[in-house]
């Protein structure tokens, strides 16, 4: 959104005085200004003249679009009571919500308040300003969901470990299932990959056939067991994980719901 205002005065000066005193902003506050029109004194101080004319245009700035949106939504989705609180740091913004009806924001598994990141985070980025990482949070959510995950991860690589069997989670975002892949990469023994398409895209973790616990008693290498090699077009729950597959670190530090969005 722009704001223009157009200030007049007797110079030059006083007109860009008078602009900024019409966008609220201090006389000694620093703004790129247009000089419409020059003063011109009367002539023998009766006849002619005119006074000075400066327009002034400010643009709102990524944090300021962000937040516009972020108010606009949330008041359409019918929630009262939603305070924001909003931290500001060097290419980065985030908006904290707090309310007695903040669980609905939140939604089922973070998905509402995913899906309101990713869209605060477009439109504050649909500019050519500098990119910044928008984070819309509530209460410590984030961190407790990524506690949460990281911790899943380590459980379930150790029960691949242990049974020798692979494990398949629920469909996840990349920004979650890079948290999966890395607890998991922590655990000597296991190794995670993903699956599905999609909003069906999830991760899978199993015992990797390279170490030597699943050497020991993988299903890889169970009695009676048939190995076969792993097909990309068929993802069968019964397919056995290939040898050669590493485990995938997904959606970098930048990538993701939670990181800059490039398309």
């Amino acid at each position: 959104m722009l704001k223009e205002v157009i200030g007049v005065g007797d110079t030059e000066l006083e007109a860009l005085n008078d602009a900024k005193r019409q966008l609220g902003l201090e006389e000694t506050d620093e703004v790129e200004f247009e000089l419409i029109q020059r003063a011109e004194k009367k002539k023998f101080g009766l006849f002619g003249g005119a006074p000075a004319k400066v327009k002034i245009i400010i643009r709102d700035t990524p944090e300021e679009k962000a937040e516009k949106f972020l108010r606009e939504v949330l008041e359409k989705m019918l929630i009262n009571g939603i305070e924001i609180e909003k931290k500001s740091e060097e290419g980065a913004v985030e908006f904290n919500l707090s309310g007695e009806e903040v669980g609905y924001v939140i939604g089922r598994r973070g998905e509402t308040l995913d899906a309101l990141q990713y869209l605060t985070s477009l439109v504050a980025n649909h500019s050519e300003d500098p990119y910044i990482k928008v984070t819309v949070n509530t209460g410590n959510y984030r961190e407790k969901r990524e506690k949460t995950l990281e911790s899943l991860g380590r459980k379930l690589a150790f029960k691949a470990i242990k049974t020798g069997k692979k494990t398949n989670l629920e469909p996840m975002n990349p920004y979650e299932r890079r948290l999966i892949h890395t607890s998991v990469q922590k655990v000597n023994g296991a190794i995670s990959w993903s699956e599905g398409e999609g909003a069906a895209r999830h991760v899978v973790i199993g015992p990797d056939p390279k170490s030597r616990n699943s050497r020991r008693g993988g299903y890889n290498n169970r009695r009676g067991g048939s190995r076969r090699s792993y097909n990309s077009n068929n993802r069968s729950k019964s397919a056995p994980v290939n040898p050669d597959r590493v485990p995938l670190n997904e959606g970098g530090e930048t990538g993701g719901l939670y990181g800059r969005i490039d398309k």
